[in-house]
């Protein structure tokens, strides 16, 4: 029984869905994250033009040359505010923000304006701060109309403090591009660290979709060699005594099964695979036959070689094994044919199941169905399906249903 040609390494890889489903997406973070900045450059940017504009504000104070205990208050609040503004801002403090932002946001209002009368120009550029604040911590449809309000309260601070009209225009115009600054660098930084995350969530779930496929194809790709192995050793045992040609003849079949078992994992390991569902029904046919189940095969035509193939051939491999792990059936029809939509049916029906139900001293085997999960997977991927019950006679029918040929896009 040679199925060495079902082994063909041609290079080409398994196509399994792409991490979550979405390679192109994958791919879209991957550039974006490739070409971001790190996140803590990114985060120390936004810290120096925070200091930066408190420091431009803490100079216009000092410029007026207050009282001491003026210059020391006007420290104070500027830390403070810088504090608050630090808290709106960054990224990781986040769950503190959405908790207190609304209390703290309260807090930066009152330092914002209640020392600005006592202050004058110095302490107004601490509005585009406050600006910036109402953007980070609200929802937008309460936020932006916020943002606007500071806008016009900036208007009327020169006037509120004797200013002239170019002086109240500076002072409107640097809160309104403060506040947008300190936010677009906030909300900058923030994706940033979002991006990475994104990244490494996606490694985290290509690893796990190796595992995945890895598990899939073993189970695919052994099982049915285990079983068949397992099948003929018992029937080797007991032709040994009196057949011992054909027992030899066992023994060499296994010895090839045995080899092509070993051919799989590096396959599997390798990461690409092709198999042929003509090879395998042939395969197929003998193994059932040496298990002592008369088994019919009709395959007609021919799929062309590729994704759509190996599935087909993985389901009948699958098919075949559960049947001979689980199954009492005597009789087995293998059929595999085309419909005018162009789609390929794949049927495998046996009456095991009338069979089982007949001997009342047969308990089914535990199952785990991960090998009709694995080849649903499979189907779905590029579009087909997968159905199992029993038929008119009673008999159980697995069938399986794929396009001839994959669309551009199908199965990534």
């Amino acid at each position: 029984m040679t199925r060495s040609d079902r082994a063909n390494t041609s290079g080409r890889r398994d196509t399994d869905p792409g991490v979550g489903g979405l390679p192109a997406l994958s791919s879209a973070v991957y550039k974006l994250g490739r070409g971001a900045p790190p996140p803590q450059l990114a985060l120390s940017i936004l810290v120096l033009v925070e200091c930066g504009f408190v420091l431009v504000g803490f100079v216009n104070i000092l410029g007026e040359e207050p009282a001491t205990f003026t210059l020391t208050a006007s420290a104070i609040g500027f830390t403070v505010i810088f504090v608050l503004q630090l808290l709106h801002s960054s990224y990781h403090l986040r769950h503190l923000r959405a908790r207190w932002g609304r209390w703290t946001l309260a807090v930066q209002a009152l330092l914002t304006y209640l020392p600005l009368l006592a202050l004058g120009f110095g302490w107004g550029g601490m509005a585009g701060f406050f600006g910036a604040s109402v953007l980070l911590v609200l929802r937008p449809a309460v936020a932006w109309p916020l943002f606007a309000l500071v806008g016009l309260v900036a208007c009327a601070t020169g006037p509120l403090l004797g200013m002239d009209l170019l002086a109240t225009v500076y002072i409107a115009v640097s809160t309104v591009l403060t506040g947008l600054i300190v936010y677009g660098l906030s909300r900058l930084a923030e994706l940033v660290v979002e991006v990475q995350e994104a990244q490494q969530e996606i490694a985290r779930l290509a690893v796990t979709q190796e595992r995945l496929r890895f598990a899939r194809d073993l189970h695919d790709l052994l099982g049915y060699s285990l079983s068949a192995i397992t099948l003929k050793s018992e029937l080797a045992r007991r032709l040994v005594h009196g057949e011992a040609d054909r027992a030899l003849a066992e023994l060499e079949s296994i010895l090839e099964i045995s080899r092509q078992a070993l051919s799989d994992v590096r396959t599997v390991a390798r990461g690409y695979r092709d198999m042929s569902l003509a090879t395998e029904a042939v395969s197929a046919q003998a193994v059932l036959e040496a298990g002592g189940i008369r088994a019919t095969v009709d395959i007609q035509g021919r799929l062309s070689e590729g994704e759509v193939d190996t599935i087909m051939a993985t389901v009948l491999r699958e098919a075949v094994t559960n049947l001979l792990r689980h199954s009492k059936a005597e009789n087995c029809r293998i059929a595999c044919w085309t419909e005018p939509s162009g789609d390929a049916v794949l049927t495998i029906v046996n009456d095991g199941v009338e069979r089982a139900l007949s001997d009342s001293t047969v308990v089914p085997p535990p199952r785990d169905g991960s090998g009709l999960q694995n080849l649903q997977f499979r189907l779905t991927a590029i579009g087909g399906r997968l159905t199992s019950g029993l038929d008119e006679d009673g008999w159980f029918l697995l069938r399986a249903e794929a396009p001839s040929r994959l669309t551009a896009g199908a199965g990534d």
